[in-house]
């Protein structure tokens, strides 16, 4: 699985990293340190993944299949 979070997208809310604690982290404005990135998850981390995709309110959160 792949996780992709869009820089442009992030208002910084932190539900995301709330929801994914051992996969996503808080930068020191608020936002999800990742914001920009994709990378594969790690196993045992899907379930995260796509919880922190459905807690965002704005979408910039995305999971697929890799």
């Amino acid at each position: 699985m792949i996780i992709s979070i869009a820089k442009d997208r992030c208002m910084g809310h932190g539900r995301c990293y709330a929801m994914a604690e051992a996969l996503l982290t808080d930068d020191d404005e608020g936002f999800v340190a990742e914001r920009g990135t994709s990378w594969e998850v790690p196993e045992g981390l899907t379930g995260q993944a796509e919880a922190a995709a459905d807690a965002c309110p704005e979408t910039a959160i995305t999971v697929r299949d890799s």
